[in-house]
């Protein structure tokens, strides 16, 4: 499949990696629509990407909602015509451990609580499921040709003090394979989902940290240095045109390693 001409779909794609996948589908003649919680992110990249001679819509939408969900892609139909491309990148972070223990006494002291845990499982899992589930809904319906791209993480293996993150991210890294099952046995030949699990990604986040902290990190990379998101577009852009690459998740982390040069 052609990224030109294409119609592509970005949830979370008022900043970050979803903002440089955005621009990289309209550098190759894609149009997208952009999906955002803030409207403001959501102006700034229609601006930017209609300076550039690119063609793109925005939806304020929240992902974790069925009705937003189905807005935004009606809005895509009745602006494009079809939907081709479907990138799952909203996501959210809400960091602890699952216990705290006190130093005197050794009992717990505290609990990670469902205002931790329920977030984090609502837009990361929940809105990664809505948002594939309807898009293939439109590729079927429509009989185009289409690629269903969910964003998982290296830390889809597990990360202490990320319980509620790893877990949705282990499911998105799951869900390729379950998903394009299910489209064998309905015999659904023109859809396609894979995910993308990057490791520690030039975003906000990330290149915000403390310049000490940050080098500590990076010292487990062998790059060295953290992954630009417009190179994650540029994988994306990749398996967009190479139809073998299915139901199968690709990390891109730079070479992130344990202590004593063990692959994650």
């Amino acid at each position: 499949m052609e990224i030109k001409g294409s119609v592509a779909v970005i949830t979370g794609g008022g900043n970050g990696i979803g903002e440089a996948i955005a621009k990289y589908f309209v550098t190759h003649g894609a149009k997208v629509v952009i999906v955002d919680m803030a409207q403001k992110h959501i102006d700034r990249v229609l601006g930017e990407i209609k300076a550039m001679g690119g063609e793109a819509i925005g939806v304020q939408a929240s992902v974790t909602s069925e009705a937003d969900t189905a807005r935004f892609y009606q809005a895509a139909l009745e602006a494009f015509g079809k939907i081709n491309i479907v990138v799952s990148c909203a996501g959210i972070i809400r960091d602890g451990t699952m216990l705290g223990i006190d130093k005197e006494t050794g009992k717990v002291n505290r609990k990670m609580g469902l205002d931790k845990w329920q977030p984090v499982i609502d837009t990361n899992l929940t809105g990664t499921f809505l948002t594939i589930r309807d898009g293939a809904e439109a590729m079927v319906n429509g009989g185009w040709p289409g690629l269903l791209v969910a964003i998982s993480s290296v830390n889809k293996v597990g990360q202490v003090g990320q319980l509620n993150y790893s877990s949705a991210k282990v499911a998105a890294a799951l869900l390729p394979k379950i998903v394009v099952g299910e489209f064998m046995l309905r015999n659904i030949r023109n859809v396609r989902c894979i995910a993308i699990a990057p490791g520690y990604a030039a975003t906000p986040m990330l290149t915000g940290m403390n310049k000490e902290a940050l080098k500590s990190l990076l010292s487990d990379v062998h790059l060295g240095r953290l992954v630009e998101p417009e190179e994650i577009a540029r994988l994306i852009g990749h398996c967009v045109e190479n139809e073998a690459i299915n139901a199968t998740t690709l990390e891109i982390t730079g070479g992130l390693c344990y202590p004593g040069a063990v692959a994650k």
